[in-house]
């Protein structure tokens, strides 16, 4: 069972590399067909795959920083515990969205992030480590990816504050 699992071991199965945001990812699926830049919206600056798909880890005491892409990203849950994901929505609105196999608390196994929102994820207490993936839409590119300065945020999301200073990185 895989919850039985070390995260080095996950790590070293998969492959898992490093991510900029924290934790640990692996690039598992990109389209070999793109969506030409003139169809895609005025936000990408060049032409993108249809999809792409990771794995993503995240062990207790770590976390994904607030950062956004261009796109909507679907995480999906696959084993070890619960995880947390923050999104803070252009209007402020900050939604809480609880990836685990316990739905009886209200978790659920998959949940999308829209493109544009500022997110971060962070391990639910008493979780070891979460262990998900996020399928993109249109494909992830790194040039979309921008991760969140805390005092920029803050400035734009004041009465989110104590959370931006939690998980941000810089």
């Amino acid at each position: 069972m895989l919850t039985r699992l070390s995260t080095i071991e996950i790590v070293a199965y998969y492959q898992l590399l490093p991510h900029p945001e924290g934790g640990y990812y692996k690039e598992t699926y990109r389209s070999k067909e793109e969506i030409e830049v003139a169809a895609l919206p005025a936000r990408f600056n060049g032409n993108r795959s249809f999809a792409t798909a990771i794995y993503f880890l995240l062990e207790k005491g770590n976390f994904s920083a607030f950062h956004r892409i261009q796109s909507d990203e679907i995480w999906h849950f696959y084993a070890g515990q619960s995880l947390n994901i923050f999104v803070i929505h252009e209007n402020g609105h900050l939604e809480t969205i609880q990836l685990g196999n316990d739905i009886a608390s209200g978790q659920t196994f998959q949940a999308t992030v829209p493109a544009g929102a500022w997110f971060a994820s962070i391990p639910a207490d008493n979780t070891n480590f979460s262990f998900v993936g996020c399928t993109v839409a249109p494909g992830f590119d790194f040039i979309d990816f921008e991760l969140a300065l805390s005092n920029q945020l803050i400035e734009k999301y004041p009465q989110h504050a104590s959370l931006i200073q939690k998980l941000c990185r810089i």
